[in-house]
């Protein structure tokens, strides 16, 4: 059971973490429902990431995503560039997730192979047993939020934070 919770919470996260459309909110709704089975902790501070979006103007969330994912280079919305920087590390990287998401029949949606939000709708269409899914979770997405994380403050008024941590504790508990 807390395996496939697990596995539609990766898309809620993608959803969440992408860059944010109309339906946010919704699916920020459809979140918190899947964390009260078995993160209940975390339904508190995903409240609060709720209420800010009903409270936002969405050229004003646009512009947060903006600066939060694609402007601070600490919490940059690519997991090769996290982890590798902009090296040919990142190049074989995301050449290898290519391959294997064409392996899969997985569309990319011409986006970015080491898109974390891709990576997470991805990883949420593998079976959790799968060495594949273990190795992106394991060597990829926890060192890359784990990162992510250690940028903010405990106190941070980012109103990511909450998603950012959630993600951890949910890719952790998948291990």
């Amino acid at each position: 059971m807390k395996n496939e919770n697990n596995q539609q919470l990766y898309s809620c996260l993608s959803n969440l973490l992408d860059y944010p459309t109309l339906e946010i909110a919704e699916q920020t709704r459809q979140c918190i429902d899947r964390l009260k089975t078995a993160y209940p902790q975390s339904v508190e501070p995903i409240t609060h990431f709720l209420s800010f979006l009903e409270e936002t103007p969405s050229g004003r969330l646009e512009e947060i995503y903006t600066a939060t994912f694609d402007i601070n280079p600490a919490c940059h919305i690519f997991a090769g560039h996290i982890l590798f920087g902009e090296s040919f590390k990142r190049g074989a990287f995301m050449a290898g997730l290519t391959e294997e998401y064409q392996n899969r029949g997985f569309d990319t949606s011409k986006e970015l192979a080491d898109h974390i939000p891709l990576l997470l709708k991805f990883i949420g269409t593998l079976d959790p047993n799968d060495a594949l899914t273990k190795e992106l979770i394991s060597d990829c997405l926890i060192p890359v939020f784990q990162k992510m994380n250690t940028n903010f403050k405990e106190n941070s008024s980012n109103p990511y934070v909450p998603v950012l941590r959630i993600a951890s504790i949910v890719l952790e508990g998948a291990m």
